[in-house]
Order: structure tokens, then C-alpha cells, then sequence
């Protein structure tokens, strides 16, 4: 059965499709929801950071929560065992590294820092040597000036212990060795990713979405055929340069879908949004793409997702909706799943798709 994880500003839906009707679940309402992960190994394990409330999990698809480290904390008590910040802005699990049932987890926080976990999120460790970059002083959130934090987490499919962290806002960072140490930004290299992804059909090929063309247009989409060395900034057709999120066909890394707006104002604030996706494919320039979709006034910027059990299939979770496309991006349409007329008026944060 096929299940949708949407994180939205205030609370964590979990859908699925029975008999021809999707069905809804509300969980962690008030926890304020900002990222997900599937554990690939064991795909009921699921994982939701919170603003605020640290690290949650459930070991039965969505049905039932508990915060990671001692299970028997009293619900809606943070606890973080090991996570000693309670802003959780990214997580991610490994799909090239497994420690006993569960994939390695990997958590990102505000202030800056990133955790792992080889028990399933019972036990973590700070990696602390992402704080020492030399860059790291300059990290910098705008709304928050006085912090910065690890937007995203991009473990390496193909490559156990390779990951990517985006710094909001700052820098692209990498490690070979499963966080133990980083390197630096590279010359070049995206400032404020704000969604980086790879592809198993494409071995050391990075898709960023950046917010860095909002004060440089042409740099909000930037990609590295080499693993991060060099990069290069394919843009052609775009107008909007304020990058959020990207999405790849599962099964074929030429084609590309992104969300963005003309500011970071316009693609968050839901009272002045203004928003759309493109999509790319090969070397052809970026389109426009809107069958199907909601009227940009009024959207905040989508996130977007795959799923990889799902060729040519991609999802689009907006404050109006959620949107998905079956001929790879081309024409969309509603999921006619229940949504709250609040809704509209919030920024939704996350969506992960799965198969149980």
C-alpha cells in the first residue's frame, strides 16, 4: 500500500489509498513538522523532525509516534537523546549504509550541527567536525541572523559514508566518511541550497536548488557532474530564480522538476505568494509547466518529491493541495485527499512517499 507523509506548518498528515478513497491520519498536531525520511531498509520506519520538539519516529508507517531516544518520554516532551538542540531542520537515512534492521540516520539541527545514528535513531552522535570549517563563522539564516542551520541532508545512494549537507545559509559541505570529517564549500559551489539530490542511475551527479539567483539570477540551479568538485548552473528558460525544491524521474536522471518564485517573500509568505514549477529535460531549456496546477498567486513555493517504485511520476504538496503527474511531469492533478481550509493560509514543510 502507498503512503504519503505531508508535513505541514502545524501538524503531520499520513495518508493512504483504500479502496479508491484516500484515507487521513493527523499526528504530532502542534509539533510544528519541518522534514522527513523513509528508511529504505525497513520502509514502516519513518522519521519527523519537529521545530522545537527533536526527533520523532513511528515503527508502524505513520500510525503511532514516539521521540527518538526513550521511547517512553511523555508525548510532546522533548527529550533528544544525544540531539542536544531541539530544532530539527534535516534528516535523511542512508540508502548505502545499514547498521543491524535499520539504515544509518543522519539529523541536521539549528544552530548548525549534524548527528548520526546506527540504532535507528535510539543512540547519537555529533559529528562535530562540520562546526570547525573555516566558512563556518559566516553561516548566516536571514530571518534568524544570529544562527544558521542544516537545511538538508543528501546521503550518496551508491557510496556508504558519502554524504552532502546544505548550510542555511552558507555553504554546501561534503564527507567521505560518514561525518567524521568535512570538507568546505568549493569554489563555485552553491551558497543556500535549499534541496540538493542524487540519482542511482547517475553516479556522482548533484541537483541543487538554491535560493542563491535571487540576488544573482542564473545561479538558483546549479549541478556537479563529478561529486561536488566543479559545478556548473544550467538555467536557460528560467524566470523565476529562487529556487526550493527539485525532483528527479526515478527512472531517468535527465529529467528534472523544480519549484520557484522571484523572491524568497513571494515563495513563503502565504498572505504575498507567488509560485510555479518548471520542468527540464536533457539539454532542452527550462518550461513552465501549469495543467493541472493551482493559479500561481497565492501558492507557496511546492515542495516536490518521487517515489521510486514510480517511473515518470512525480508529487507536488502546495498549501492549496497535493499534486501529482504520471507522464513525467507534463499535465498534474489533484489527490483528492481531505484538506483543512487552514491550510491555505500555511506553509506546508515536507512530503516523503513510500510503499509498505
Amino acid at each position: 500500500m502507498k503512503k504519503i507523509y505531508l508535513a505541514m506548518e502545524r501538524e503531520l498528515l499520513v495518508t493512504s489509498q483504500q479502496h479508491g478513497a484516500w484515507q487521513t491520519e493527523t499526528h504530532l498536531v502542534g509539533l510544528q513538522p519541518t522534514c522527513l525520511a523513509i528508511d529504505p531498509f525497513q520502509p514502516e520506519r519513518v522519521y519527523c523532525g519537529t521545530f522545537g520538539r527533536g526527533l520523532w519516529y513511528s515503527d508502524d508507517a505513520g500510525h503511532t509516534w514516539k521521540p527518538t531516544g526513550d521511547a517512553g518520554m511523555a508525548m510532546g516532551q522533548w527529550n533528544g537523546d544525544g540531539i542536544f538542540h531541539a530544532k530539527v531542520a534535516s534528516v535523511a537515512v542512508s540508502p548505502a549504509e545499514q547498521a543491524g534492521r535499520y539504515g544509518v540516520v543522519y539529523a541536521g539541527t539549528e544552530p548548525s550541527a549534524v548527528f548520526r545514528s546506527e540504532d535507528g535513531g535510539e543512540t547519537w552522535w555529533e559529528q562535530p567536525a562540520l562546526r570547525h570549517l573555516p566558512s563556518a563563522p559566516s553561516w548566516r539564516f536571514p530571518p534568524r541572523p544570529y544562527t544558521s542551520h542544516v537545511r538538508w541532508i543528501t546521503p550518496d545512494p551508491l557510496a556508504a559514508g558519502r554524504l552532502f549537507a546544505a548550510i542555511e545559509a552558507g555553504a554546501l559541505v561534503r564527507s567521505v566518511d560518514g561525518g567524521q570529517t568535512w570538507e568546505d564549500r568549493v569554489p563555485g559551489g552553491p551558497f543556500d541550497t535549499h534541496t540538493l539530490v542524487m540519482h542511482r542511475l547517475a553516479p556522482n551527479r548533484l541537483y541543487s536548488a538554491a535560493g542563491d539567483g535571487f540576488m544573482n539570477p542564473g545561479n538558483g540551479f546549479v549541478e556537479s557532474t563529478d561529486g561536488g568538485d566543479t559545478w556548473y548552473r544550467p538555467d536557460d528558460g528560467l524566470q523565476h530564480h529562487y529556487l526550493w525544491s527539485v525532483a528527479v524521474d526515478p527512472a531517468d536522471p535527465d529529467t528534472i522538476i523544480i519549484s520557484a518564485s522571484h523572491s524568497p517573500h513571494q515563495a513563503h509568505d502565504p498572505r504575498e505568494a507567488e509560485a510555479t514549477i518548471y520542468r527540464k529535460q536533457a539539454d532542452e531549456p527550462w518550461q513552465e509547466v501549469r495543467t493541472g496546477l493551482p493559479d500561481t498567486k497565492g501558492t507557496v513555493i511546492p515542495i516536490l518529491a518521487s517515489n521510486p517504485a514510480e517511473p515518470a511520476t512525480f508529487y507536488a504538496l502546495t498549501n492549496k493541495g497535493l499534486y501529482h503527474s504520471t507522464d513525467a511531469g507534463h499535465t498534474w492533478e489533484t489527490l483528492t485527499i481531505p484538506w483543512n481550509q487552514q491550510y491555505v493560509h500555511q506553509h506546508q514543510q515536507a512530503l516523503a512517499i513510500s510503499e509498505d
